[in-house]
């Protein structure tokens, strides 16, 4: 095909989320056409996951600009940019509005189950660069679809694929077998049968992220409320408490996500929650009674437990990747030139270098990773950062490498060093969230 006749082609985006649909506005805004690919049922589905849940980022930060451009003439309301929305007012004040602009440009219950370049797969160099991307998708209804694409945004997002239980990053022995006692998702305990779950029970919450906060939190309000009595967390942690371990506090400059550490500080003093660290999960057993027991690679075993909720991070999906010549990082399957910007590792403060399109392309060229995808199993990502990949990506398509090189974001610091980092991911609505609201999720 004509590089002329690959240019007339769509964009595809996968992924109506929150950067899938920013992405979205930015093409447009380039006079680029776009085709939305959303595997849910709804724009922002994985938003919706935790609609119960409040975010840390204010209004002000969770809505790009371009987009706010193409929603003003529908008579949309901007709502108070200093107040913090929920998961649900997210999807439903902003994400849904934002995709019915795009109207038939959104696709739902579009499973996108393969990328390649048309009639060349990975191994096959000849004139690859001059083929337009084929993009496999799997309809609700059983239907197969081919699209053709000039170029691939990937915003699908880490939300399907959460990391397991077990220390070794694999599944803990049993792990699978006692699913109808585990979670991997913020529970909501407004909803009366989730509530029954834990009220009253013994919960281990396995993770130290701001997922787990939120975990903790909930389960302390619970158990000071009138029908919570009993209600006991274990906050099993793989590595020890130090000054950094409940973030920034008072020094974060998001109050929000401050706020959600010194909540799960409190749940821990008030004896809601018992601690046990340098725990890295090996086996979960079921007891003869049924309850569940924690082993770990020590060969500890800890008490039991009616339920385990998992909040040890996500990470991405690559499968249907495979065909492309993708550079990732050994460590966090991250774009290799953004891997050393966000490394756990080697980061110790909660900050990220301004990047974009460069830093976010490949040895396949006209395909990117971005949103929370791009950023692999590195827990620091907020809204702000992915409306800023996507707005330099957009431009780079358009051949506009001067506005696309011309990146400026300043990202707020966590005030703690350790390894804290920032992490825009469902959080904790407890009884002073109008005072200290939770953080949210960025979701794709």
């Amino acid at each position: 095909m004509k590089a002329s006749a690959t240019a007339e082609l769509p964009v595809v985006v996968i992924g109506a989320g929150p950067t899938g649909l920013a992405a979205t506005a930015h093409l447009v805004d380039q006079g680029i056409t776009p085709l939305v690919l959303e595997a849910g049922p709804a724009a922002g589905a994985a938003v919706r996951d935790w609609s119960h849940v409040r975010l840390f980022s204010t209004w002000g930060e969770v809505v790009d600009p371009a987009a706010e451009k193409l929603l003003a003439p529908t008579g949309w309301t901007r709502p108070d940019p200093a107040t913090y929305p929920s998961g649900g007012d997210w999807a439903e004040r902003y994400l849904q509005p934002l995709a019915d602009v795009f109207g038939e440009r959104v696709r739902l219950c579009a499973t996108v189950t393969g990328v390649s370049r048309s009639g060349r797969d990975r191994v096959v160099d000849a004139d690859r660069e001059q083929q337009p991307f084929v993009v496999h998708v799997a309809h609700a209804d059983g239907h197969e679809e081919r699209v053709l694409a000039r170029a691939v945004i990937d915003a699908s997002g880490t939300w399907a694929t959460p990391s397991p239980a077990g220390g070794s990053g694999l599944p803990a022995l049993g792990e699978k077998a006692a699913a109808d006692r585990i979670t991997y998702r913020v529970p909501d305990l407004t909803d009366p049968a989730v509530r029954a779950r834990y009220a009253g029970r013994r919960t281990a919450v396995i993770g130290s992220g701001a997922s787990a906060f939120t975990a903790l939190a909930y389960l302390a309000e619970l158990a000071t409320s009138d029908d919570g009595a009993g209600t006991k967390g274990v906050w099993v942690l793989r590595r020890g408490i130090s000054g950094s371990t409940f973030g920034g506090g008072e020094a974060d400059q998001l109050p929000a996500r401050g706020a959600l550490g010194l909540a799960a500080k409190a749940a821990v003093d008030a004896g809601h929650a018992d601690a046990v660290t340098g725990f890295r999960t090996e086996a979960i057993e079921r007891a003869a009674d049924g309850l569940l027991v924690l082993v770990g690679e020590d060969g500890r075993r800890l008490e039991p437990v009616d339920e385990v909720i998992v909040l040890t991070g996500f990470r991405p999906d690559l499968t249907f990747l495979d065909e492309l010549r993708l550079t990732l990082d050994e460590r966090l399957q991250a774009p290799v030139g953004l891997a050393p910007l966000i490394d756990p590792n080697q980061h110790s403060c909660g900050t990220v270098h301004p990047h974009g399109h460069r830093e976010l392309s490949h040895p396949e060229q006209g395909v990117y990773l971005v949103g929370m995808k791009s950023y692999g199993r590195a827990p620091t990502f907020l809204a702000m950062t992915g409306y800023e990949q996507v707005r330099s990506v957009a431009a780079a398509i358009a051949g506009d490498l001067a506005s696309a090189d011309r990146v400026e974001l300043t990202l707020p610091e966590t005030g703690v060093c350790g390894g804290a980092g920032l992490f825009d991911a469902p959080a904790a609505v407890g009884a002073a969230a109008e005072e200290a609201p939770a953080e949210g999720c960025c979701g794709s």
